[in-house]
């Protein structure tokens, strides 16, 4: 029996440029979908009991015969073919087919902008984004090999003032096209034709893929712009620093203008070393009560003071910033800050070296710079009082509002400036072994994390906390040495107790002082002799040889590298001071 299931396909069979049919799965395929042959689910045997059913489908293509014109091509069934024609019309595929397709139009947009409307939009747009795509893969793979093996460039252009808002106005062009971008491809996605699920997830998921893509793009180019301000306001201008017998040398004074103060004086200085090539760091603490500072000859205080800076008790380290400024301002021509000139030319004749720039640190907002880190941890050694000392304006003794007590303790900017500062049942060594401590705190835990996280408030406590006279030509330079420097402890050392003995400043050996500072550096340039031994691995105290000589181990305690300086000792030398539990402390 053949029935009326032989004569409706030889009819079709016989219609060229009309729906074709498949020799396996008896289906018609339309560019409009797919119809199954209505006649294979129907047995011969019981044709005649289902009349209506098949008046239904022989409706059904009459339909679709009449949408299809005679002399249209159509593609055989394949999936090639059936993607590209829901790509470019959706309506008529199945539900799954929609939101596949949707998925891929919007995560081709965050991978690849450009490829959604390569694929199913505006073509001449998407051949644009695509390009400019592709440039941008390129752009960031020359960004990450900069950052990987020269910085200087890079920082350059992220901190100058000609290129940084170039660079800031491209990626604000690119987070509106990448946005618009997006928007289109949901538009090409056909919200209204996906299920009430899916059009929610398609619909939150471009809202998240914006504020990722183009949010981020956008705080990019914001944060470039708080770096340029920032550096513009703290560092100076002029050409590069150029390393004296391979080092860069700084100067770090922290200033204390409290109320209890006359004028503004240095309460801590410490002259930071840097090695040119290997970025071994080490600082130097200079006393501020040090006595009878030599100026280089070429210092323009060497005509004033010849002799060195000996007009008697009052004549101490910290008090030639402000002798300077109220008296001999004019030596010093037109510079913007000739007392902190001054102070580099003192601890310049000193250590023996030449110190090359400054950085003046406001201790009165140094707290803000500790808050925006999010605080620091040291392992306290002794009780250190907040508060107390004596006011130097009415000569009454300053009350005790408490104490940071021993252990490790996590210190916020206002409890780590009094650890810092405090005077209270302390000597002047005491307090400068503590301000090391916060120093290597800071450099240590000061990390990438934090300062993405808190970079706005750092870089606003920044402008407020820091001066210098650092060029802006010079931070690439400085940035790439601070990275090199991770692979070293840092070294730390002082023109006193621990390392000399508690008279030194009053008397100090100028000549043994440098010859121990230059010996010290030497071995502090990145070689294989000089790599920082563990953490806390050094002693705070001098550590005694036979009596041809005096070890010190530099740097102790504070999870520094231990770097040896040999003396051979003379008539009435004396061993060094040690500290009391009030100036020992550690950074874990």
């Amino acid at each position: 029996m053949t029935g009326p299931h032989e004569s409706r396909n030889s009819e079709y069979q016989g219609r060229s440029g009309r729906a074709s049919r498949h020799p396996d799965d008896l289906r018609f395929e339309e560019p409009y979908g797919r119809y199954d042959d209505p006649y294979d689910a129907v047995d011969d045997d019981s044709y005649g009991e289902h009349d209506d059913r098949y008046d239904e489908y022989d409706e059904q293509y009459d339909d679709v015969l009449g949408e299809v014109g005679a002399d249209e091509n159509i593609p055989r069934f394949n999936r090639v073919a059936s993607w590209h024609d829901a790509l470019i019309n959706p309506r008529f595929t199945s539900p799954q087919a929609r939101n596949k397709r949707a998925a891929l139009l919007l995560g081709g947009t965050l991978l690849v902008p450009g490829s959604a409307q390569v694929s199913a939009g505006n073509r001449r747009l998407g051949r644009i984004a695509l390009t400019v795509t592709v440039v941008c893969w390129v752009l960031l793979l020359l960004v990450l090999l900069s950052a990987l093996f020269w910085r200087t460039p890079l920082i350059f252009l992220a901190t100058n003032g000609l290129t940084s808002p170039v660079v800031s106005i491209c990626l604000v062009a690119l987070a509106i096209g990448w946005g618009l971008l997006f928007l289109d491809a949901l538009r090409l996605a056909r919200p209204g034709l996906l299920s009430s699920k899916a059009r929610t997830v398609a619909i939150v998921s471009t809202i998240v893929a914006m504020v990722v893509t183009s949010g981020g793009l956008g705080y990019t180019a914001h944060l470039l712009n708080v770096t340029r301000s920032t550096v513009g306001e703290i560092f100076g201008g002029g050409l590069p620093f150029r390393p004296v017998d391979g080092r860069y040398n700084i100067m770090l004074m922290g200033a204390d203008a409290g109320a209890d103060r006359v004028g503004l004086r240095p309460d801590s200085m410490t002259i930071l070393s840097i090695d040119a090539k290997s970025g071994q760091t080490v600082t130097i603490s200079l006393p501020r009560n040090l006595q009878n500072v030599p100026f280089p000859e070429d210092s323009p205080m060497h005509d004033v003071y010849p002799d060195g800076y000996n007009c008697g008790d009052e004549c101490l380290l910290n008090a030639v910033y402000t002798d300077v400024t109220e008296n001999h301002a004019d030596v010093y021509g037109d510079a913007e800050d000739p007392g902190a000139e001054a102070m580099m030319d003192a601890a310049s004749g000193a250590l023996g070296i030449d110190v090359q720039g400054y950085a003046m640190i406001d201790m009165a907002g140094f707290e803000q710079l500790i808050d925006a880190m999010g605080g620091i941890t040291i392992d306290v050694g002794g009780q250190v009082p907040i508060g107390g000392g004596t006011n130097e304006l009415t000569g009454l003794p300053n009350p005790i509002d408490g104490y940071i007590e021993p252990g490790v303790q996590h210190l916020d900017g206002y409890h780590a400036l009094w650890y810092a500062r405090s005077r209270e049942g302390a000597s002047d060594y005491d307090r400068q072994a503590r301000q090391r401590c916060v120093q290597t705190a800071m450099l240590k835990q000061l990390n990438p994390v934090n300062v993405v996280a808190k970079f706005e408030e750092m870089a606003a406590a920044g402008t407020q906390v820091v001066r210098t006279d650092i060029p802006q030509s010079s931070i690439g330079s400085f940035v790439d040495l601070a990275v090199q420097a991770q692979d070293y402890e840092l070294v730390g050392y002082a023109a006193g107790p621990p390392y000399y003995d508690a008279m030194f400043p009053t008397y100090p050996d100028y000549d043994l002082l440098h010859a121990d500072v230059a010996e010290m550096l030497a071995n502090a340039d990145g070689s294989e002799d000089a790599q920082p031994a563990p953490a806390g691995a050094a002693s705070t105290t001098a550590q005694g040889t036979d009596s041809a000589g005096t070890t010190l181990a530099l740097g102790g305690g504070l999870g520094s590298q231990a770097l040896p300086v040999t003396r051979t000792e003379t008539e009435g030398t004396t061993a060094p001071t040690e500290l009391s539990e009030n100036g020992t402390c550690s950074v874990p």
